[in-house]
């Protein structure tokens, strides 16, 4: 419950389209309603002994002329054609309005994520995998989604609808809807026990999909190195395994998905034998007539149908409540790194950032990657560090730039701690040219302003000028607005 009550507050702000969007399943359902109440009259035409004098819902008998025959079967018609038609439109704006909702709904929680994400410090995304990380902002976002446009409009429609049937079925004869609903109870047991094993397959399913992409994405994006030690098999097996426990509990899904609607159906086909007799004796007792009996049953046959359909949805609703279980437990972590209510102002560095015995370790790894380092940087020099892989040479520059803060010591520029500053102040004063090319799959001139966003011509001919990259820009077909690809792949030669 704690899923959905937290889905419903991205809901909340389109409330009146949610409310127009009821109002037309409630439509659907009256419309659908009406037109099974044609039922008694149609049945009148062709048996008027047996139908009588019948009423039916919403008085509708009162708009069929009794003669000649053809002007009641003009108004049967009309009436059937109009409900049907209704019916469509209202059906139709159900389904946009709700499509509406979702995507409104969740672009809003994948902005949140990702922004949540972007504000993160290093350390967090030191505890969670990348792949794991767009995995829920694609896939759990997706599932959510289309809980929002598919799964509530359909439980929330058919409800209206099991509503509206039963309403009618109580309209022709309470005592026989009381003896059917006799059986409301069976059927709410099972339902409640297959949604219950479906859920927990489901949380079982999602998390081997997560696994799987995980597994995958890592296996393809360092192929060079599983081909370079022939590992394709060992890859193969791994890969095997995870998707093993995939297939086992969609299986299991499958076989209780499978096993549901037929054994609900078994129970309700034993209650309407037993309806058929105590309908007879209704009859016969003159409390209703054939035309009502069967339109009676048409109400309540046609009930089972979405009590069938909202039972189906729990497999689905199951899976997305997992997936927003995944999304809550990143929105609930944060580690942003902590900031002075009022900052101390810092300008373009003017005399020297030093390191006065700073020692740093990586959190829960008691191993002490810089210890008691004390270092005078000079406005203008250039500084060299040298040593073994894992001797904190990245480190240290990465608490330059404050994506950690020191476990000891300080770290001050021109004098002030940086922990004083504002984080981003100090970003703005600090360029990052890494030993990696890193491009974004956008256009040379994105890239080159990527540190400075709103930096003009001059400015951007300026910088290719100096990087020596002018002279290839302009021999592109777009110059600066030509796109490079993932990982630049489009410079390429």
């Amino acid at each position: 419950m704690n899923e959905f009550r937290r889905l419903l507050k991205y809901v909340r702000p389109h409330w009146l389209t949610f409310v127009a969007a009821l109002a037309a399943m409630i439509l659907v359902a009256i419309f659908e309603t009406a037109t099974g109440a044609l039922l008694v009259p149609i049945f009148g035409q062709f048996l008027p002994s047996a139908a009588g004098q019948s009423e039916t819902l919403f008085d509708l008998q009162r708009f069929i002329p009794k003669e000649p025959w053809y002007q009641a079967w003009l108004a049967i018609s009309l009436m059937l054609l109009s409900f049907t038609v209704l019916k469509g439109i209202a059906e139709f704006f159900s389904s946009y309005l709700m499509a509406k909702i979702g995507q409104a709904a969740v672009l809003d929680l994948r902005n949140q994520l990702y922004d949540h994400l972007l504000s993160q410090p290093a350390s967090f995304f030191e505890k969670h995998r990348t792949n794991y990380l767009v995995s829920r902002l694609v896939v759990s976002c997706s599932a959510i989604e289309y809980a929002v446009t598919g799964n509530l409009r359909d439980v929330l429609r058919e409800g209206f609808m099991l509503i509206f049937f039963f309403s009618a079925a109580f309209y022709f004869n309470w005592r026989l809807m009381l003896g059917a609903l006799i059986i409301a109870p069976i059927i709410a047991f099972l339902t409640s026990k297959f949604s219950k094993a479906l859920r927990r397959l489901a949380e079982e399913s999602f998390e081997g999909n997560k696994l799987l992409t995980d597994t995958a994405q890592e296996t393809l994006s360092n192929q060079t190195i599983v081909k370079a030690y022939s590992a394709e098999s060992r890859e193969r097996e791994r890969f095997g395994r995870v998707a093993q426990i995939i297939a086992k509990a969609n299986r299991r899904s499958g076989r209780i998905a499978a096993t549901s609607p037929p054994t609900i159906e078994i129970i309700g086909t034993i209650a309407m034998l037993i309806l058929f007799y105590f309908g007879l004796r209704e009859i016969n007792a003159g409390r209703m007539d054939a035309a009502q009996f069967f339109t009676f049953l048409f109400f309540l046959f046609r009930s089972y149908d979405p009590m069938r359909k909202i039972s189906r949805q729990h497999n689905e609703i199951s899976k997305a409540f997992a997936a927003a279980k995944d999304v809550w437990n990143i929105l609930d972590e944060d580690e942003v790194l902590p900031e002075k209510s009022q900052p101390v102002p810092i300008m373009p560095l003017a005399d020297a950032i030093e390191l006065r015995n700073v020692s740093f370790s990586y959190d829960n790894d008691p191993k002490k990657i810089l210890d008691d380092v004390s270092l005078t940087i000079r406005k203008g020099t250039m500084v060299a560090l040298v040593g073994e892989s894992g001797g904190g040479k990245s480190s240290l520059v990465r608490l330059v730039q404050r994506l950690y803060d020191p476990t000891s010591g300080s770290l001050t520029w021109d004098g002030i701690d940086i922990r004083d500053a504002r984080i981003a102040d100090l970003k703005k004063m600090i360029a990052l040219v890494t030993q990696e090319t890193v491009l974004f799959n956008d256009t040379i001139r994105y890239n080159i302003s990527y540190g400075k966003p709103d930096a003009t011509e001059e400015e951007l001919h300026h910088a290719a000028s100096v990087a020596y990259a002018a002279d290839f820009i302009n021999e592109m077909p777009e110059k600066f607005d030509t796109l490079v690809g993932e990982r630049g792949v489009f410079l390429s030669g």
